[in-house]
Parts: structure tokens; C-alpha cells; sequence
């Protein structure tokens, strides 16, 4: 069984990306390299920095959680981030 992962990404606009994937460091690269497989939100607004990674037990779980990060506030994003033993403090997670 693969394991997935949810990933934040501060941009240097100092915006913040969430996705999942299976191999967080090679989802990175690419996003990194700007090529066809990276984010299109993510092309221009170099340099990246991968600024948080959780474990997710299955795909539909990842999804579920990417879609609630992607759903908080500014400040509970950072707060995840700078805290992440405190997921489960944070509304909506």
C-alpha cells in the first residue's frame, strides 16, 4: 500500500500551496523545476520552500485533508505549520 502525504509550499510571495502525493520530495522537484508536471499557481513564484509534510493513511484521506487545510484561515495555516502536533487542535481538522 502506498503512503500519501499532504504538503504545504510557501511561495516567495509568501503565499502558501497544499497538495498530496506519494513521493512529497520528487512532487517538490518538479514544482521546483517549473516543467509541464509542476502547479500552475506555483510557475513564476520561485524560489519554493516546502514548509510542512503529514502523513495520510490512503488517497481519499490526503484529499480530505488537503481540502480542510486549503479551507483555514491565513493564521490557522501557520499555526499548523509552525505546530503540527497541534492538527488536531485546529478547527476544522
Amino acid at each position: 500500500m502506498t503512503a500519501w502525504h499532504v504538503y504545504i509550499i510557501r511561495c516567495r510571495d509568501d503565499t502558501l500551496y497544499t497538495g498530496i502525493s506519494t513521493d512529497v520530495n520528487r512532487r517538490f522537484a518538479e514544482h521546483q523545476a517549473g516543467g509541464p508536471k509542476a502547479a500552475r499557481y506555483l510557475k513564476g513564484r520561485g524560489p519554493l520552500q516546502l514548509v510542512l509534510t503529514l502523513p495520510a493513511c490512503d488517497r481519499g484521506t490526503a484529499l480530505k485533508l488537503e481540502h480542510r487545510i486549503k479551507r483555514l484561515a491565513r493564521p490557522q495555516k501557520e499555526a499548523l505549520i509552525q505546530h503540527p502536533e497541534n492538527m488536531h487542535k485546529i478547527e476544522g481538522l
